[in-house]
C-alpha cells in the first residue's frame, strides 16, 4: 500500500522540497501550509494540502482530521517542519514575543504530535520526524529565541523517543545548518514587530550583525546547501528499517557537533561570540 505522510510548512523551502521529493518516491504526501493561498497553490500542483497553523489548536485538529478522513484513519509518518525565526538580543526580547515563537515552533508541534501518536500506536508503526536545527545544540548570540525553541524540541523529542521504544514508532531529529530558503525573509516581520533595536544599548552591533544580514542581498551563506539536502536525510529517516536518532545536515552541523563533544563551554563560547 502507498505510504502516507503529513508534512507541515510546505509553502516554500524545506517543506516544499520534501513534499515534491517524497511524492516522486511514491509517497502520498499531505503538504500542509498555514495560509489558505499557499494551500490552494499546492493543490494546483496536485497535492492534498490541509490547512495547519501551529498557532491555532483548532486548525491543527481540523487539518489532521482532514488527513485521517482521506486515509481511513491511518498515517505512516509526520514531518514537523513549519517554524519562524526572531533575531535579537535576549535583553531586547519581549516575553510576549518569546511566548509567540514558542507557540509556533514548539507548542504547536507538540499539539500535532500528541494527536498523531495514538493513530500510530493503534496501527503499530509510524515515524515522527522533527526538523530541528544546528541551533538545537549550540546557542550563538542573537538567536536566543529560536535556539530556545529548538533546545526545547530536542529535549522533548529525546524523551518521546525513549517513551515510545517498543511501540513501532520511531522519533527522529534532523539538524540542518544553513539551508537555502525564505527563513531569513520570513523573520523580518517578527523582528520589526518585537525588537526595538534603535533604542537598544547594542544598536551598533545590530547594525553590524543583524540589520544588514536581514535586509541586505548578501548572497548565500558559506556552506549553505539546498533544501534537497534535508530531503535526502528525511528519506533515510523514513525508509530505513533502523533510522538514526539524529541526522546532521551541512558541514557546520558536523563541525559544531564535533566541537561540542571535545571542547569546554568557555571555548565554545569564544567561537560562537565571533558569529
Amino acid at each position: 500500500m502507498q505510504k502516507t505522510i503529513l508534512v507541515t510548512g510546505c509553502s516554500s523551502g524545506i517543506g516544499y522540497d520534501a513534499a515534491h521529493g517524497l511524492r516522486a518516491r511514491g509517497w502520498r504526501v499531505f503538504a500542509s501550509c498555514r495560509k489558505p493561498d499557499d494551500c490552494a497553490r499546492l493543490k494546483g500542483e496536485g497535492f492534498e494540502s490541509p490547512l495547519i497553523d501551529y498557532a491555532d489548536a483548532a486548525c491543527i485538529a481540523s487539518g489532521l482530521g482532514e488527513v485521517l478522513e482521506a486515509t481511513g484513519g491511518t498515517l505512516d509518518a509526520l514531518f514537523n517542519n513549519g517554524a519562524h525565526g526572531l533575531p535579537g538580543a535576549v535583553e531586547d526580547l519581549p516575553t510576549e514575543a518569546l511566548r509567540e515563537i514558542f507557540e509556533v515552533n514548539f507548542f504547536g508541534w507538540h499539539e500535532l504530535t500528541r494527536l498523531v501518536v495514538p493513530v500510530m500506536r493503534n496501527q503499530g508503526h509510524g515515524r515522527i520526524i522533527q526538523n530541528s536545527s544546528i541551533l538545537g545544540f549550540i546557542a550563538p548570540p542573537w538567536r536566543g529565541a529560536y535556539s530556545a525553541t529548538k533546545y526545547a524540541l530536542e529535549g522533548l523529542s529525546d524523551t518521546l523517543r525513549m517513551e515510545l521504544h517498543g511501540t513501532g514508532i520511531h522519533v527522529v531529529l534532523i539538524e540542518p545548518g544553513p539551508i537555502t530558503s525564505q527563513f531569513r525573509i520570513n523573520a523580518i516581520p517578527f523582528f520589526e514587530r518585537h525588537i526595538n533595536w534603535q533604542d537598544s544599548p547594542k544598536r551598533a552591533q545590530y547594525e553590524e550583525k543583524i540589520v544588514n544580514r536581514l535586509y541586505g542581498d548578501n548572497g548565500p551563506d558559506r556552506f549553505e546547501l539546498p533544501a534537497s539536502a534535508v530531503t535526502a536525510k528525511l528519506i533515510h529517516a523514513l525508509e530505513s528499517p533502523r533510522p538514526r536518532a539524529r541526522y546532521y545536515v551541512t558541514t557546520p552541523t558536523y563541525i559544531a557537533g564535533f566541537l561540542k563533544r571535545i571542547l569546554p563551554t568557555r571555548a565554545i563560547d569564544a567561537i560562537l561570540a565571533r558569529m
